[in-house]
């Protein structure tokens, strides 16, 4: 299209994403963007139409030939004019070689079907005030105590791809918590809870079983501020969504993790708690 480029965002042009994302209503983390940028600097799109923002894409690749899909948003006022699919093929160029993840909204999904995109299961926004209760078994430290590598492997088994950087970031975000459950030695699970632009999002949880994850999400939301708590549940863990309900938390609304080629292999059975729909 005429006056239409594509280009890699700058730093400061993720927070203008960020910005149309909470406007979207997904209600991003405050303090987001830098560990989102840091893991692809090359991985954030944006569309400028006679040199005004227009639309935005991340595709962050990762080690191993795993990438993911984010941020796909077309300013209100310019869609239907073609702008998002030439931003998506320039996204997808980017991940050439990679199995491609993403957490396509309802309205997208059949679009992402078209492009070759598969279900592999449903993920469902919680939220609600703040659940109360005590923990029963677990013992719960700062996870910023736990050796890293403990946390990291942890993270391998439920993510498809190495990812130390970014959750090294993640667990030191201005005003999050990260908690660990310990039993008899052994690192049983672990989570943390950020500050969003409404209330806190616990993202990752991490856990051996459900009671474990309830430990830690009541003490991980005791730590927050104001304001609700949402919890992103992938539907496939039965346990997650009992956990989600057993809590008090209502489903807000949700998305479809789909793949582009071989679906990764991961321990859903331990995964109670989606780090964040836009990086996985």
């Amino acid at each position: 299209m005429e006056g239409y480029r594509v280009r890699v965002m700058s730093r400061a042009e993720l927070d203008l994403a960020v910005d149309w994302a909470r406007a979207e209503g997904w209600n991003p983390g405050l303090h987001d963007a830098g560990a989102f940028h840091a893991v692809d600097p090359e991985g954030f799109l944006i569309g400028e139409l006679d040199g005004e923002p227009a639309a935005c894409l991340s595709v962050v690749r990762y080690p191993r030939n795993f990438g993911f899909l984010g941020f796909y948003i077309v300013r209100p006022e310019m869609r239907g004019r073609g702008l998002g699919w030439e931003l998506w093929q320039a996204g997808l160029g980017h991940l050439e070689g990679c199995t491609v993840g993403l957490d396509g909204v309802v309205a997208q999904q059949d679009n992402y079907r078209k492009s070759g995109f598969a279900l592999a299961y449903r993920n469902i926004r919680y939220g609600g005030a703040p659940p109360a209760g005590t923990s029963s078994a677990a013992a719960l430290v700062d996870a910023r105590t736990v050796p890293f590598d403990r946390l990291l492997d942890w993270d391998r088994a439920l993510f498809p791809a190495p990812r130390a950087g970014f959750l090294s970031n993640w667990i030191t975000l201005p005003g999050a918590s990260a908690l660990a459950a310990v039993v008899d030695g052994a690192l049983r699970g672990f989570g943390v809870i950020r500050p969003c632009h409404s209330g806190s999002k616990i993202g990752p949880l991490y856990a051996a079983d459900r009671s474990v994850a309830r430990d830690l999400a009541l003490a991980l939301a005791a730590t927050a501020g104001a304001g609700p708590i949402f919890l992103d549940v992938p539907e496939v863990n039965r346990d997650a969504v009992l956990l989600a309900e057993e809590l008090g938390l209502s489903p807000q609304f949700e998305t479809a993790r789909m793949y582009l080629g071989p679906a990764p292999i991961i321990d859903t059975a331990r995964l109670f708690g989606v780090t964040t729909f836009e990086l996985g």
